[in-house]
């Protein structure tokens, strides 16, 4: 049964459960999802009370974009009432940036599968947004930039490192520096995203996607997912060794359950 559970007031942020699939869907539409703290306080949030059933997690966009990235109304003198960007000079500083990627770092969780579902504009923020997912599925309208160094800024919201292991460090750097538009070709030719499709077939698309991935057992999905995770920091023998110990592992779990 489906349930519309509320999201943290205030936070532009919208949470539905359907069984085992949760959907995060940015709501911001005015601003093309720009980015505040509450927003990314929010996501945290959100993965802090997630229920135990949930397997997949798909993050979209409502309106015209995924998200314009950070609301750059946040650096005017102006502001935008109820938010505020901790400065730099604050001592504080690097604990408020921590607090902005925990809202990042929770869809890497081996217990669940996380989808981004990108259509439009999938800038900064919201491009790293998207790089925190573990798959991306693309409309073909879609467009993203990594736009902080042209603001004279550092991308810090985790996606550095999955930007540089999807298309290695010289296209890395080059995307970052250039802050240029990278489109859903293009895209996908990189190996940024797993699929691209018509912008009227996304949401039907990414449900397919997230019905595939709860057809493995939940023990399955997780001891898998966590297997593969661990595997770029280790050699061969090494992997092959954690092979054998997850699959011991997870079939000693299952008791007289165990298909083996």
């Amino acid at each position: 049964m489906a349930s519309s559970l509320a999201a943290p007031e205030g936070a532009g942020l919208k949470l539905d459960i359907d069984g085992p699939v949760a959907t995060i869907t940015l709501h911001r539409p005015e601003r093309r999802n720009a980015m505040t703290p509450s927003l990314w306080r929010g996501l945290a949030a959100i993965g802090d009370d997630l229920p135990p059933e949930v397997r997949v997690v798909v993050v979209r966009g409502d309106g015209p974009s995924f998200s314009a990235g950070i609301d750059l109304r946040l650096f005017t003198p102006e502001g935008i009432p109820g938010e505020e960007l901790t400065s730099p000079s604050d001592p504080d500083f690097e604990d408020a940036v921590a607090s902005y990627q925990a809202g990042y770092l929770w869809l890497r969780r081996p217990e669940i599968v996380s989808i981004a579902a990108v259509h439009g504009y999938a800038i900064g923020g919201g491009f790293q947004l998207a790089l925190a997912c573990d798959l991306r599925v693309c409309a073909d309208d879609a467009i993203f930039c990594m736009k902080e160094p042209a603001l004279g800024l550092v991308p810090d919201l985790t996606g550095t490192k999955p930007l540089v292991e999807l298309v290695g460090l010289p296209r890395a750097l080059e995307i970052c520096l250039t802050a240029r538009n990278i489109d859903a070709a293009e895209a996908s030719a990189l190996g940024l995203v797993q699929r691209v499709v018509p912008a009227a077939d996304l949401d039907a698309a990414v449900a397919a996607l997230a019905a595939g991935l709860c057809t493995a057992a939940a023990d399955t999905a997780r001891a898998t997912k966590e297997l593969l995770l661990g595997a770029p920091g280790r050699s061969l023998a090494e992997q092959s060794a954690a092979e054998i110990a997850m699959q011991a592992r997870l079939q000693r779990s299952r008791g007289e359950d165990s298909p083996w």
